[in-house]
Formats: C-alpha cells, sequence, structure tokens
C-alpha cells in the first residue's frame, strides 16, 4: 500500500486529528461482568454458610465445580442476569471485609474467625493488628493486595486437586468479584473467570480452551480510541514507544547513517500503528530533512493459529490503521510505504533488507509469542530451539538496530517452569499492577475505554498458561547467544523518557539498568518493575574481540 493508494483529504493543520477521533459506541457483551452470586444473606455469618456448604457436598470433583462455575458465570463473557439484580460489592462493607478475612486464612481457624467478627463489629483492630493503612495497592503492603490472597491459594488447590478447597475460593470469589470495584475487585473478577475456565477443562490433561481476544472482538472505533485514551493517560505502552523512537532519530542523525535514503522499520509490536506519528514527525524536523522513503513491515499474528494470542497483539477485523498513517504522512509531505506480513520464521525473509536501507526491528510485548511450540508437554527445549532461530534469522538481515521491549519479570510464567499454580501468581501480580496503575490513570472513573484496555490485558491470566514469559535477564542472553551486543540509550531518549512520565501519575518512575553490558530502562509502578527496554545491534567487526 502507498500513499497514492489512499484517497486524497483536505490538509489541516491538525496532523494527529485522524488519531483523536471522537468514539461513541455500546460495549462489546463480552466485557459484561458474569459474576453476580446470591450465596450470602446481609445478616448471614459466612463462616457459617461455608460450614453448611462442607457437610451438603461430599467431596465434589473438579469437574463437578467446573459444572457449577459454568452454571454461575455462563461460561462466557456475557451475562443472563439483569443489571439491576446485581449485587456490587461495596469496599466499605463490614460484611465483606470480614468474609475476605475468613476466606484468607483459609476459613479452619474458629479464633480468627472470632477476630474477624470482633474487628468487624467494634470497628477496633486486636491486639497486634497491622494497619495496613487503606486499599492503596502499594507494592509492599500484601494485605492491601487482598484478591492475590485468595486467586493464588485457589491456583494452588486446584494444581493440588483438593476440590473441596476450590469450591471454597470460588464461592468467596464469585461473591466478591465484580469488573466495577477497585482494582482489587476486579482483579478478582479477571481471575476468577480464568479458574473457572481452567477447571472446566476436559479431563486428560487438555488445556483449557483460550479466553476471547477483547480487542479482536471490539468495534474499530471503540478500539482506536481506547488506545489513544490509555497511551494519554498511561506510559504502560508510551513510555517504551517513546524511547524506542528517540533512539531511531538519534541513530538516524549520527554519524554513518545521514547519506542513506530509506529507513525500513519491522514492527513486530502491539502498537496497531499508535506508536509511529510522533517518530514520523519527528524526522520531519531532524537536519537535513527525513529520509527520502520510510518503509513500514508490520508482522501481524497468523489469521488462524493454534497458539494463544498474546494480549494486546490483535486488533478487530475492520481497523485500518494503515490507510490513516499514510493520510497522516501525505499531511506532514513525508514518503510512507506500509506493507502487513503474518508472523513466522519464514516471514520475515520475503522481503530481506537493501543495500541503500537504514533497516529497524522494533520488537514490542510480542518476541514471546513468536516459535511458541503448541500445547503438548514438554516442549521446552523446542520453544527455545525457535525463539533462538528466529533472533538468530533477524540477525541475518543485517539490522542497524533492534528494540526489544518485554514484560519484567526474573521467573518464566509458563506451566512446564513450576507448575499451573506458579506461572498463574506471576501472571495475576502482573495484571494487578496493570490494573492498580489504569485504576489511578482513569481515576476511578468507569468508561469503555478502560473496560476494552482492562479486559484485553486480564486475558493473559487464561491464555498463557504454557507461554514462556521471561524478563530482562532471560532475553539479554538469548540475544547475546544470537549474536547481539547491547547498546545503550542516548542521553535524548533518556531525558525524554524522564520528562515524559512527569505528566503521567506520581508512582510511575524509571530505572536505568545497573548492568553496563544491558544498558536498558525500566518502567516501575509504585517501585515494582513492569517492563523493560533494551537497545541490541550486530558486533563492530572492526572492534578488537568481536565477532
Amino acid at each position: 500500500m502507498t500513499i497514492e493508494e489512499v484517497e486524497q483529504t483536505n490538509p489541516t493543520s491538525d496532523h494527529l486529528l485522524d488519531w483523536l477521533n471522537d468514539s461513541i459506541s455500546i460495549v462489546p457483551s463480552i466485557l459484561d461482568d458474569p459474576y453476580a452470586c446470591q450465596w450470602w444473606e446481609p445478616d448471614r455469618d459466612p463462616a457459617d454458610d461455608l460450614g453448611l456448604l462442607s457437610e451438603v457436598v461430599s467431596r465434589p470433583t473438579i469437574s463437578e465445580i467446573a459444572a457449577a462455575g459454568r452454571a454461575g458465570s455462563g461460561h462466557g463473557h456475557s451475562s443472563n442476569i439483569s443489571p439491576s439484580k446485581k449485587r456490587k460489592p461495596n469496599p466499605n462493607s463490614a460484611s465483606i471485609d470480614q468474609r475476605r478475612k475468613i476466606i484468607i486464612s483459609h476459613g479452619d481457624d474458629r479464633e480468627d474467625r472470632r477476630v474477624s467478627r470482633r474487628t468487624t463489629q467494634n470497628g477496633k483492630k486486636p491486639p497486634g493488628a497491622k494497619n495496613n493503612g487503606g486499599n492503596n495497592g502499594n507494592g509492599s503492603n500484601k494485605e492491601a493486595r487482598w484478591a492475590e490472597q485468595l486467586l493464588n491459594p485457589c491456583a494452588e488447590a486446584i494444581a493440588a486437586g483438593n476440590a473441596s478447597r476450590v469450591q471454597h475460593y470460588l464461592c468467596v470469589l464469585q461473591e466478591l468479584a465484580s469488573v466495577s470495584g477497585d482494582a482489587n475487585y476486579r482483579l478478582a473478577a479477571h481471575g476468577l473467570r480464568a479458574l473457572t475456565r481452567h477447571v472446566s477443562a476436559p479431563s486428560g490433561g487438555a488445556t483449557p480452551p483460550f479466553p476471547a481476544s477483547v480487542f479482536a472482538s471490539t468495534d474499530p472505533k471503540v478500539f482506536h480510541d481506547s488506545l489513544i485514551r490509555f497511551n494519554e493517560i498511561s506510559p504502560w505502552f508510551s513510555f517504551p514507544n517513546a524511547v524506542a523512537n528517540a533512539s531511531i532519530v538519534q541513530m538516524l542523525s549520527s554519524e554513518g547513517y545521514m547519506g542513506r535514503g530509506t529507513l525500513r522499520i519491522i514492527d513486530i509490536g502491539v502498537s496497531h500503528g499508535v506508536q509511529w506519528p510522533t517518530l514520523l514527525e519527528a524526522l520531519t524536523r531532524r537536519p537535513g530533512g527525513p529520509p527520502s522513503l520510510v518503509r513500514l513491515t508490520v508482522v501481524v499474528p497468523p489469521a488462524e493459529s493454534q497458539s494463544p494470542a498474546v494480549p494486546f497483539s490483535l486488533g478487530p477485523p475492520g481497523d485500518d490503521f494503515p490507510s490513516r498513517l499514510l493520510r497522516f504522512a501525505k499531511r506532514i509531505d513525508l514518503n510512507l510505504q506500509i506493507e502487513t506480513l503474518e508472523a513466522g520464521l519464514e516471514a520475515l525473509l520475503q522481503a530481506p533488507k537493501r543495500e541503500e536501507e537504514i533497516l529497524v526491528v522494533c520488537a514490542q510485548f510480542r518476541l514471546h509469542e513468536l516459535g511458541h511450540g503448541g500445547h503438548h508437554g514438554g516442549q521446552g527445549k523446542r520453544d527455545e530451539d525457535e525463539r533462538g532461530e528466529f533472533l538468530r534469522r533477524v540477525r541475518g538481515l543485517g539490522p542497524d538496530l533492534v528494540v526489544v521491549s518485554e514484560e519484567e519479570g526474573d521467573e518464566c510464567g509458563c506451566s512446564r517452569c513450576g507448575g499451573f499454580a506458579v506461572g498463574f501468581s506471576r501472571r495475576v501480580g502482573v495484571l494487578w499492577r496493570f490494573l492498580d496503575s489504569t485504576s489511578a490513570a482513569f481515576k476511578g472513573r468507569e468508561c469503555v475505554e478502560r473496560r476494552v484496555m482492562e479486559g484485553e490485558a486480564a486475558t493473559a491470566l487464561g491464555g498463557a498458561n504454557d507461554m514462556m514469559k521471561e524478563g530482562r535477564r532471560g532475553w539479554c542472553d538469548r540475544l547475546r547467544r544470537a549474536g547481539f551486543v547491547a547498546e545503550a540509550f542516548g542521553e535524548d531518549a533518556v531525558d525524554g523518557g524522564r520528562a515524559l512520565l512527569k505528566k503521567y501519575d506520581g508512582n510511575w518512575e524509571m530505572k536505568m539498568d545497573e548492568e553496563e553490558s544491558v544498558g536498558g530502562v525500566c518502567l516501575c509502578w509504585k517501585g515494582q518493575p513492569v517492563s523493560f527496554c533494551s537497545l541490541w545491534k550486530l558486533p563492530d567487526p572492526n572492534a578488537a574481540g568481536e565477532s
């Protein structure tokens, strides 16, 4: 697709007008709250209910729990319960706080129950009790993150096959879960959906069905507006995009690149075009003007894949961001070409680097999907080999710069490297930071855009059970083994990143990588790492000791 193939529009002084269109649409039914439970009456002691449950139900099986879960949640994303009949949890409700304390203490210690009752009735903390300072979601305050204290033990009970304990947790989660409460209630809702799906899997070790992508089923205009709005109020994606763009511009302005006329970017990312308008505009302002041609190759997920989609990677079929980008490029008088390729080892080889090109590979939050070995046990070695092979193929293209951004974390989140409970716990932690930061970004207000972004992020809980998710050190080691060397960020990118974060919530911060051999930057929320961005190049053949 070229600029000439796009219908010409009248110029406007606002170059970003196409990216900021207003949108009004119905919230997709996939985002409706499926969790409404009438388990407890307001005046009943939840401990008595749980005791009655254990007496009535005689050792249910996991499959029986799954059937109950499907009946309670509809086993889908829509709800047949009238909104007026749904019971919304009240964060200030004493009874909910009591239920939470009972289940967190595993519902077994009657003294803990009596303490909870005294605390609820008297409004005072028992001797020795710690004040959690409110539900502020601080990363170091575990008491404030009560949803994780329900979800993770439930996952452990599922892994251990403890059916009565699983039902114990699922019942309480079903009562507390709500996609319209604070971050804890939302995490409980999304986690309950994922756990219900997991226990609903057929026997025999089969993998649960993949969660449907919210992005893929959203109205294209709502989808586009959600991306724009989210990038305006949260640096989750805009920060790595900004430091990547600044590094590309800085490289083009350095010695050895000024004379080349074509910039080619291979986009293996989740921005759906939102990353590139700021880069294209920056190219027009650099000394010497923009490149004579900018070629953007967008690597999209395969239309039909046996692997779960990486969150944020799919878009709705009607989203035509290439046309918007081409219209934008025409307005700023930049020569742009866009092509799309399906992801895979062979796709990139269809268009090898040309001699006069400057080649940049920008991989943002999707490298772990490439080379995924499927859903059969014992595929870890195969996955490792295929990812290494993919990076070696990328090196074979002779890129001038490779940008890698991924979620930060030092442990693998796959089911092979510690079991279902370990991987689920890690993904719950990542989703907590997303929901907590998003709640701050939207200032607690409900809107379509928030539902879309949070719903898509939550698909990671149920769709990545056997997908390797590594942190910075894991990917850096793999890139080095593939023959790349780390490149430090320039001052412009670092200063620009710090300046960008000033427009967002004060709990965001940027940390530089302490290892000189890596030279990356980390994005943190409340002191907890969220993601990293790093730069990589091929070794200098003229440098001593390099090959």
